[in-house]
């Protein structure tokens, strides 16, 4: 066993950004869902990334209208 190891020479690992999001379990009507995944469809972005921004929207008190049409 080599016990002379160059440490300086070995690649760095990037350190992790800290944690933004959570997962969880949703249950939404069939409707609505399948009203985000057509509009992550046209839009080419992830459904998921969709719901997120209208709740988003929401939140900030404006109307999420625009992401469903």
């Amino acid at each position: 066993m080599n016990v002379n190891v160059d440490l300086a020479a070995a690649p760095r690992r990037r350190a992790r950004p800290p944690k933004r999001k959570t997962r969880i379990t949703i249950y939404l009507d069939d409707e609505v869902l399948d009203a985000f995944r057509l509009c992550a469809e046209r839009t080419g972005t992830g459904y998921q990334t969709l719901i997120n921004a209208a709740l988003r929207l929401r939140l900030n008190g404006q109307d999420g209208a625009a992401l469903a049409g």
